[in-house]
């Protein structure tokens, strides 16, 4: 029996570059593509000599074609981090526009059954605590993380117009924080600037007074959410995150234990929109995958400091992407 094949949009970076593993171990035919403007090759160089693995350097918000059959399709492709979607804006709603259309596009025409990265961003700076599914979200269209909020919130409408109108079998994961190898140091996210900060001897940076929370959830239990909703006959959106809370004050403090270092916590003014709390109700995740997170946040960040301790003085030092060239 030939092997069901998958196709993973940006298949090169920190969550595609898993998804292709787990894929790869469950039997699957795995197609990645990306254009790797964040995405890093060497994340899924070990997948190359593989047969049943193939690459397509590809920008999904251009004309997807992918030869023969396609079972699966999960859209990953988009930049994730602040860092990169205020250097990229006009890309970042590409992608979540244009790239989202294709690839429903290349689903209805394939027959496949596609599953979409949205976020818990949708949310925007929650006046609903925790956030369940029905939230409709607090989010300032015309701020600064706009783009990256209504990008994913334009998305999971496309999505759902072509569940409706044209019967396309879809499924929207919404994902809270997470971490784990692979992630950039330098995309300006909490966990990797707090690590990166610690392992350069650098105090660590919280913005605001350190009050607002986040919630984090280890990359394998991600991948193990991810996999059970596609194989599930669900098309809402589900929360797929660790609700084990926690205030970024509190979680610089256990990174400086982790660490073992003598630095200290200094404070910079909050971004504007900046989420005061994220904490996902799992609730339907519970009750339709049976799911919930197995991997302690104490457990994962031994896992991610020692990745983070493996890398190269030139990677532990290099500066955030520039964009210059990427200007439509």
């Amino acid at each position: 029996m030939s092997k069901k094949r998958i196709l993973i949009t940006g298949a090169a970076g920190f969550l595609g570059s898993h998804l292709c593993d787990r894929f790869i171990r469950e039997g699957y035919h795995v197609i990645g593509m990306d254009n790797l403007i964040t995405g890093n090759i060497k994340n899924i160089e070990h997948l190359f000599k593989l047969p049943e693995f193939e690459f397509y350097h590809h920008d999904v918000s251009k004309f997807i074609h992918v030869p023969g059959k396609l079972d699966y399709i999960l859209h990953f492709a988009s930049p994730a981090s602040p860092i990169d979607y205020l250097k990229i804006p006009i890309q970042t709603l590409k992608v979540g526009s244009l790239g989202t259309h294709n690839c429903l596009g290349l689903a209805l025409a394939k027959g496949a059954r596609i599953l979409v990265a949205s976020t818990s961003e949708v949310y925007g700076d929650p006046l609903v605590h925790p956030q369940t599914e029905e939230y409709w979200g607090n989010v300032n269209p015309v701020g600064p993380r706009g783009v990256y909020d209504e990008a994913k919130r334009f998305q999971e409408a496309m999505t759902m117009a072509y569940h409706t109108f044209h019967n396309v079998e879809t499924r929207i994961i919404r994902i809270f924080n997470t971490y784990g190898p692979r992630m950039r140091l330098n995309d300006g996210r909490a966990l990797p600037a707090f690590i990166g900060q610690a392992l350069r001897g650098e105090d660590l940076t919280v913005f605001g007074d350190g009050s607002q929370t986040r919630s984090f959830c280890y990359v394998d239990d991600l991948v193990e959410g991810i996999y059970r909703l596609l194989l599930s006959d669900y098309a809402s959106p589900v929360n797929i995150g660790n609700p084990d809370e926690i205030s970024l004050k509190d979680f610089a403090e256990e990174i400086l234990k982790l660490t073992d270092s003598k630095q200290k916590i200094v404070y910079k003014p909050l971004p504007a929109d900046d989420p005061k709390q994220r904490r996902p109700d799992i609730t339907k995740a519970k009750e339709i995958l049976g799911w919930e997170p197995k991997i302690n946040r104490s457990e994962g960040l031994k896992i991610t400091y020692e990745y983070f301790k493996g890398l190269s003085v030139e990677e532990l030092n290099k500066q955030p992407l520039e964009f210059t060239s990427q200007k439509n």
